[in-house]
């Protein structure tokens, strides 16, 4: 089982065995939502079927979510039923890639835990490193698919919600991790939300800097090094990851993870 990451040899050796597999592409922009279709539409890993931000893993209402902003979570009962549409099974091992190597695969990666289902990995390195190894491909519409029959499992992560990070502000127990780049932490540029800045308090760690020029997540050593570093004695139990909607923010929990730090 693989459970955070997985190589394209890993993935390709897994199609080739004919075990119970399913692979998503949650390729997005969120300067331009729309060019989602298109990029599915143009070039996708063969056999792989579309993970939409907005549509598959965003709440439609806020009747629908357990949080707010941008992106807000769906409550999981939803969540489940978008995974069964899908065609998702609880034996199936799910894998999660799109073109930045780990950002917006990255939410479907921790939804997924969220709802229990440990046996989910990122592409390392993208869809860019599928191409660079000759991986098959396929363009076009997507064929249908018969519904799964996926059921929710016990947590295997959890989220928090504002009031308690506010709560907790300036206490020790609590370190907040921004995902953000630096431009927005800082408030120089601000191109998506009404507000610039961070929150009080809060570490930039730009989702960004877990990833080596191909793309591919550091090596764990060196990430240990990085966090061990941005975290100055704090104690890592007691951070709390965020960006601006809940998206670029799941790298830095993947890293945090691969460098040895708990779940």
């Amino acid at each position: 089982m693989h459970t955070h990451l997985i190589s394209v040899d890993q993935l390709k050796a897994l199609q080739a065995s004919g075990a119970p597999l399913m692979v998503f592409d949650c390729s997005f922009d969120l300067a331009d939502p729309a060019k989602a279709d298109a990029m599915f539409a143009e070039q996708r890993i063969a056999g792989s079927v579309q993970a939409h931000l907005g549509r598959d893993l965003s709440a439609p209402t806020p009747q629908d979510a357990v949080n707010g902003g941008r992106h807000p979570l769906p409550k999981q009962e939803l969540l489940a039923q978008t995974l069964r549409r899908l065609g998702l099974e609880n034996t199936m091992q799910a894998v999660v890639y799109d073109r930045n190597g780990a950002n917006y695969c990255g939410r479907l990666w921790w939804m997924l835990k969220w709802a229990g289902h440990d046996a989910v990995a990122v592409l390392d390195g993208g869809l860019q490193a599928w191409l660079a190894a000759g991986g098959a491909t396929e363009s076009g519409a997507a064929p249908a698919r018969a519904p799964g029959r996926f059921e929710l499992k016990p947590e295997l992560r959890r989220w928090v919600g504002t009031q308690d990070v506010a709560r907790h502000l300036g206490q020790p127990t609590q370190t907040l991790i921004d995902a953000r780049g630096a431009p927005r932490y800082r408030g120089d540029v601000e191109p998506l939300d009404p507000i610039a800045g961070h929150i009080p308090g809060a570490l930039n760690r730009p989702f960004g800097d877990n990833l080596g020029p191909d793309g591919r997540f550091k090596p764990s050593e060196q990430l240990k090094a990085e966090f061990a570093a941005l975290l100055a004695g704090r104690d890592a139990a007691g951070v709390v990851h965020h960006c601006g909607s809940g998206v670029s923010t799941v790298p830095n929990i993947i890293a945090m993870e691969l460098a040895g730090y708990p779940p």
